[in-house]
């Protein structure tokens, strides 16, 4: 059955319709075991963040640079995971169209984000690997924190450019529900 046909496939004004996502009988089980692992993930980052300030022997710039990429893995869990279990507790099954390109927006920035520090991460390797005797005069406190605020401006930017490409999607024109799991059948 093609989507236009089908009756509960149909967006309401702007909003997507979620369909099939809390249709199955382990809804509530994978559900608690998302939010088990949600809260399990942004404490792991959060301690690794308190672990590298605490401990001086962590002042290099290669821990200096896992803060911000800590700090970016729980914005990326902290973008959608919360929605998607309010979603479920209020039984809602729709998302804004506004919401849904916002999140694309922050989702694209941090993901970019998190590429360009893991880029300046390798350079420092790679200057600590083949430039040992210079390291320390290269890589001062300013260059980390050059690298570390770079990525966030740069993909900023980045997104801000190539949002307006991104918010047209077809099914907004056509008037189509986004259903990621149309294809899967929940027994």
């Amino acid at each position: 059955m093609e989507a236009e046909d089908d009756p509960e496939n149909q967006t309401s004004g702007r909003d997507f319709i979620l369909l099939r996502l809390f249709s199955s009988s382990h809804t509530s089980l994978v559900f608690s075991s998302l939010f088990i692992i949600f809260i399990l993930t942004v404490t792991e980052y959060a301690l690794l963040i308190l672990l590298i300030h605490r401990d001086s022997r962590l002042h290099s710039p290669v821990y200096f640079l896992l803060n911000p990429l800590s700090f970016i893995d729980i914005l990326l869990i902290s973008n959608i995971i919360p929605k998607v279990i309010t979603n479920f507790l209020s039984g809602t099954r729709t998302i804004s169209s506004a919401w849904c390109g916002y999140q694309v927006f922050l989702y694209v920035t941090w993901l970019g984000d998190k590429c360009h520090l893991l880029a300046a991460m390798s350079y420092v390797c790679y200057m600590a690997i083949c430039h040992p005797l210079s390291y320390v005069m290269l890589m001062s406190d300013s260059v980390s924190v050059l690298l570390a605020v770079d990525p966030w401006l740069v993909e900023t930017l980045n997104s801000i450019v190539h949002k307006p490409k991104r918010s047209t999607f077809p099914s907004v024109s056509l008037g189509l529900s986004i259903t990621p799991f149309s294809m899967i059948s929940v027994s």
